[in-house]
């Protein structure tokens, strides 16, 4: 074949490939099976290596490039990107409707889009060329990952119209993908992805894009951003259409409705409906549908007045119990898991629930073997709701707890009126390695690199017994575990080193005191730091002294403490091997940091908080209440003041409901500061 006829011929495959790839990845049609396209590329391949000089950017054989050297760079975004407020409930859908009805008082007509739950990327083309794709970033500026973009399938090389645009949609995995991805991983003895979205956003964020290229990213678009735009669209429905016609993949379960109960209905269908698509979505997109009216809506100052997301409750699923483990944790309890057959449930793959306690098993009726219903809702862990007795085949087991322990074999007690069972020995194995990861956990010291695998590597090479040696190990000691170079070995060290000045709060959580949680070690530390005695010297000297000094009815009359906790705060302080420890502890260098006197704005108000927050982690929320005088609470009371309602939220929003609990927020929560 000469010059002429191979440059022919490539054209020809690209322009055949493109088709066919429009097809099925837009229309959804198959003109071939996917072994015709397969032979077709591998004959451009096959040209295109005999006749580099006709290789253009945008033909399919260009969607993986070379690894990147090292970091992401940053690049601006052609328009500002805005996130969509959330809503958790038809209520909200109504109160949102009244809004914008004061704003727009016409008749209003809406898309309803499904919520994939993924990473929202922009992609930019010039003259109809793929260009640069970008993550949302902070809405100004995005990372620029144009090399893993361009291995999507569904995102093409080249529009089907030479024009200059910014589009922007979801980027997700399968979940079919997913399943494969992490059955490769576990071959490997690599980690897991928790979820779809994790995996996707670790996928795009990968230097090397032939990982990405093997791992089948999807992406539907939805937003179109160009200048002159009314000339192409004057609806999102037409925006959806238009992308559709340039080649840009659109998700074909939208629709276009007239009415507010028409937009609800759409979502209690697809909230029924979501186990039965090939990708995970969490929620639907509301918008309004006429772009003038879009304009007059408006923007607040982070999100669009016109659309909103209406997020999904928590999602139940059924999956089978293949044993039940005991678990030991940090104060000696014994907790009962359930081992389950694999099952994706609220995004997640899970394959352990707990069970509570042995009352819990015998209300429920829970056997091994038995098909159960499982929920996982916001930060809520796994946990069986009710087992489906009609499918029980009657070789289902009955679980009898043990007399001993599991770990150390000693005898278990369940003392009077106590739901758990404990483990009696003090000494415990599987007690000192909670206690331990317990200590160096993130609410505590936050040490990095300190995982439960390297605390019991450490453990077994007898080189840590309890949480402050620690902070006499050497380098040297660590350099010949397994997976410790000297950066990793570094890394470590100066995470330790860090960790040393420590707010008193985080101290008092970090020793494990049982029933003293995050809330209760705040209001324990700042009751000390009004105390004279501790003011004079805040060291660990003091802080012993102080609270010796103290009597059982003080500690417990501290505002958030109450009799079982200071019962438990005043035995630890009494205990003489712990009173060693914490002496051990201030030898290590371990010092208090002083912090500066906080406002008081927020009066002792009680939060509790649920869901997923988009630009605050929850303990930047608890430290921001906290530290402005309020009080956090991990369950709904007649005493809770506020909710704060995150993405996927849990039972919490129901009964902050039934309770007439005030719900806000993300923007809501920040605007009490």
């Amino acid at each position: 074949m000469d010059k002429s006829e191979a440059e022919k011929r490539i054209t020809k495959l690209k322009e055949k490939i493109n088709d066919l790839n429009y097809k099925y990845f837009v229309l959804d049609e198959s003109e071939v099976d996917e072994s015709v396209r397969d032979s077709l590329k591998r004959e451009l391949i096959d040209l295109e290596n005999r006749f580099p000089q006709y290789i253009t950017s945008d033909s399919p054989t260009q969607r993986v490039g070379s690894v990147l050297s090292g970091k992401f760079k940053k690049m601006p975004h052609k328009y500002r990107k805005k996130s969509l407020s959330d809503v958790f409930s038809h209520e909200e859908i109504r109160e949102w409707h009244k809004r914008i009805k004061k704003l727009v008082p016409d008749e209003i007509e809406f898309v309803c889009e499904l919520k994939i739950d993924g990473l929202n990327i922009s992609v930019q083309y010039e003259k109809g060329i793929f260009v640069h794709a970008l993550t949302r970033g902070d809405g100004k500026t995005g990372e620029d990952v144009t090399h893993t973009a361009k291995t999507i399938s569904s995102v093409p090389l080249k529009l089907n119209r030479v024009m200059d645009v910014e589009v922007s949609g979801e980027v997700f995995l399968p979940k079919k993908s997913f399943l494969a991805l992490n059955e490769e991983q576990a071959k490997k003895g690599m980690s897991l992805f928790a979820n779809p979205r994790n995996a996707a956003a670790g996928t795009v964020r990968q230097l090397d894009p032939k990982i990405a290229a093997d791992r089948n990213l999807d992406m539907f678009f939805y937003h179109l951003n160009v200048e002159g735009e009314k000339e192409y669209v004057k609806t999102q429905e037409e925006t959806l259409k238009t992308l559709r016609s340039l080649g840009l993949r659109i998700c074909k379960y939208y629709k276009k409705v007239d009415s507010l109960d028409e937009v609800i209905a759409f979502c209690e269908e697809w909230q029924n409906r979501r186990s039965s698509l090939p990708f995970e979505i969490d929620g639907i997109v509301i918008k309004v549908n006429d772009l003038d009216q879009q304009k007059k809506m408006g923007f607040t100052a982070k999100a669009p007045r016109y659309a909103i997301a209406y997020k999904f409750p928590a999602e139940e699923v059924s999956s089978r119990i293949m044993d039940i483990i005991l678990q030991v944790g940090r104060t000696g309890a014994i907790t009962p898991v359930a081992v389950l057959k694999p099952t994706l449930v609220a995004g997640s793959v899970v394959s352990r629930a707990t069970l509570h306690n042995e009352d819990e098993i015998n209300r429920k009726d829970i056997r091994i073997g038995d098909t159960v219903i499982i929920r996982k809702a916001g930060d809520v862990i796994p946990e069986v709701v009710e087992a489906i007795k009609d499918l029980r085949q009657g070789t289902e087991k009955k679980f009898k707890f043990p007399g001993e322990c599991p770990t150390c074999g000693s005898p278990i007690e369940r003392k009077r009126g106590m739901a758990a069972y404990y483990c009696t020995n003090k000494n415990c194995y599987a007690v000192e390695r909670e206690r331990i990861s317990h200590f160096v956990s993130r609410k505590g010291f936050n040490i990095d690199g300190l995982g439960e695998k390297v605390v019991t590597q450490l453990m077994e090479a007898g080189l840590i017994q309890d949480p402050a040696d620690i902070f006499f190990l050497h380098p040297d000691d660590v350099m010949g575990l397994p997976l410790f170079k000297e950066k990793r070995t570094n890394k470590l060290f100066k995470s330790i080193e860090d960790s040393k000045n420590i707010g008193l709060d985080k101290f008092l959580f970090a020793l494990g005191i049982r029933y003293l949680g995050e809330q209760s070690s705040f209001d324990f530390a700042k009751f000390l730091m009004q105390t004279d005695s501790f003011q004079k010297s805040p060291d660990i000297s003091s802080l012993i002294k102080t609270v010796q000094n103290f009597s059982p009815v003080k500690i417990k009359n501290i505002d958030g403490i109450g009799e079982k906790m200071g019962s438990a705060i005043y035995d630890w302080f009494h205990d003489e091997s712990n009173i060693e420890y914490l002496k051990k502890l201030q030898r290590a260098g371990v010092e208090f940091e002083v912090a500066e006197k906080k406002s008081d704005e927020l009066g002792g108000k009680s939060f509790v908080l649920t869901g997923t927050l988009e630009s605050m982690t929850r303990d930047q929320v608890k430290d921001l209440i906290k530290g402005s005088g309020g009080k956090v609470s991990s369950s709904i009371t007649k005493e809770t003041d506020f909710l704060v309602a995150g993405g996927s939220p849990g039972s919490k929003l129901k009964k902050a409901k039934e309770m007439g609990v005030k719900i806000i927020n993300e923007e809501e929560f920040k605007k009490l500061f």
